[in-house]
């Protein structure tokens, strides 16, 4: 039988989830093992998004060079632009390997591995390569690719880019690190932890740990089915978080936040109204191009369109749009913090 949810209980679900609440976690690691990763965005209007991510987690005690230290010594570890702990990568290696062998691939995966197939010999001189001198940046790899990429869009022509990338998917090739922003690719074996969990056991593991990180999701197998009053279909819902001990707090979202990433979630469960704008023109933007959502309690309560101007040596505050009314002087203590935190000048 579904649990039956109100709103505000499937919004508070979905905040203690997120490590939102009054009681903040302690550490960096703990944040990350228990979210499963940081999205390793590099746009850095106001900071780089995994920092904003932790920031608003772990408040000022939030130090960026602890994250820069795990990255390097291996103890995260990036596969399709996401952090994740190096241990859980045990949990991705079984599904990696079968991707040779799969049955029911689509058709644009079956031309992606011909594709593939039809540059082995490119792929076996980058993993030569590796094997004798990794871990190595894209540009000191050998591109002898024999058929070229062929994208309508901005991957075009990019042959080693791409298979890279698909070589990362197979788990052959890992990324070692970062120079920069610059990738350093290396044989999967020499970067990944040795376990391998099997596939179906692997799935189950992901799902249970997805829905815990999410608090309650449409889909998946994990957890106990719910409904929300007020919204149509079924949920799945972590029912350890189904107690009403809940003290929120006021919190400053980066706009990849877990927590507003899925924009149908968003608006179904929070009726928050919200769009990530860089990539729009700045004349159809309505909260800025960085527009950092506002947390107030269970409620997403408005905009900050802010931006960090290093030369200035300030935190600009453009504007801020507000959906609900709040107590101003809640937001503007998270500005002073972000702003202490960034070693910047609030100017709001």
């Amino acid at each position: 039988m579904a649990i039956e949810l109100s709103r505000q209980q499937a919004r508070r679900i979905a905040v203690r989830a997120q490590l939102l609440t009054a009681q903040r976690p302690t550490t960096m690691l703990e944040v990350i093992r228990h979210l499963t990763f940081l999205q390793a965005d590099p746009t850095n209007a106001v900071a780089p998004n995994a920092d904003l991510v932790l920031w608003s987690r772990l408040g000022s005690a939030c130090d960026p060079r602890e994250l820069a230290t795990a990255t390097g010594n291996g103890t995260l570890l990036e596969l399709h632009m996401l952090l994740r702990p190096r241990e859980d990568l045990a949990l991705f290696r079984a599904g990696m390997a079968a991707w040779e062998s799969r049955t029911d691939l689509r058709e644009w995966e079956e031309d992606v591995r011909e594709w593939v197939a039809a540059n082995d010999d490119c792929r076996r001189d980058i993993r030569e390569r590796l094997e004798a001198e990794g871990p190595l940046p894209l540009a000191q790899l050998p591109d002898t690719c024999n058929v070229p990429w062929r994208s309508s869009g901005w991957t075009n022509n990019k042959n080693l880019d791409r298979l890279l990338t698909l070589m990362v998917s197979r788990g052959e090739v890992a990324i070692a690190g970062r120079n920069g922003r610059e990738r350093l690719f290396d044989l999967a074996e020499r970067v990944y932890p040795e376990e391998v969990v099997p596939q179906e056991r692997a799935r189950q593991v992901r799902a249970e740990r997805e829905l815990a990180a999410l608090g309650i999701m449409r889909g998946g197998t994990a957890g106990q089915p719910a409904t929300v009053e007020g919204v149509r279909g079924t949920w799945r819902v972590d029912a350890s978080y189904l107690d009403d001990d809940f003290a929120g707090r006021t919190v400053l979202l980066s706009p990849l936040d877990r927590l507003v990433f899925d924009r149908k979630r968003l608006t179904e469960i929070f009726e928050f109204d919200y769009q990530l704008e860089m990539y729009k023109p700045a004349a159809k933007r309505k909260w800025g191009y960085w527009a950092m959502p506002i947390l107030h309690g269970d409620r997403l309560v408005g905009k900050v369109d802010a931006t960090a101007d290093r030369v200035a040596g300030v935190l600009r505050v453009d504007a801020i749009h507000w959906d609900e009314p709040v107590p101003e002087r809640a937001v503007q203590a998270e500005l002073r913090d972000l702003a202490k935190w960034l070693k910047l000048k609030l100017m709001a």
